[in-house]
């Protein structure tokens, strides 16, 4: 899969809404996700920065998206679309993060998200810390830096 990473524009925020519903309908399969709506990704996503991965050979198709609080350099949402983890789109977009050899980024990610909390692990992130939110317990990660990343 070739990957281009940019920023994302008003005219992807269909596809973007369809991505986002439709990985976490795959991935929260222990939560109520009949609660999980399109219009969910505006309201969680107002006032960060979004990068989308762009599937090269489909017609550049958004195989993925990060969303970011730059301020404090807080990784929100990474969603790979279903059918496209495990192909490089993950760690592109990571990498893609503004500074993101020279910058601690840091995440949360549930607990019950296992294939996620592997996925960072082996991106470099450390567990710094737990906690509990409305969603379930999660844990703290922290980039490692200087840890490049290869696709």
């Amino acid at each position: 899969m070739s990957i281009t990473v940019r920023r994302a524009e008003a005219q992807d925020l269909a596809a973007l809404q369809n991505l986002f519903l439709a990985a976490r309908r795959q991935t929260y399969t222990w939560m109520d996700t009949g609660a999980f709506y399109l219009t969910d990704l505006e309201q969680q996503t107002r006032g960060e920065t979004i990068l989308v991965a762009e599937d090269d050979n489909e017609s550049r198709t958004i195989a993925g998206f990060i969303s970011m609080w730059e301020p404090e350099y807080f990784i929100h949402h990474l969603y790979v679309g279903p059918g496209r983890q495990r192909k490089g789109v993950g760690r592109a977009l990571l990498a893609a993060l503004p500074g993101w050899l020279d910058q601690k980024y840091s995440l949360k990610c549930l607990l019950l998200n296992h294939a996620a909390a592997a996925f960072y692990r082996a991106t470099g992130f450390v567990e710094a810390g737990r906690g509990v939110g409305d969603d379930g317990e999660y844990a703290v990660f922290e980039s490692s830096n200087g840890v490049a990343i290869g696709t």
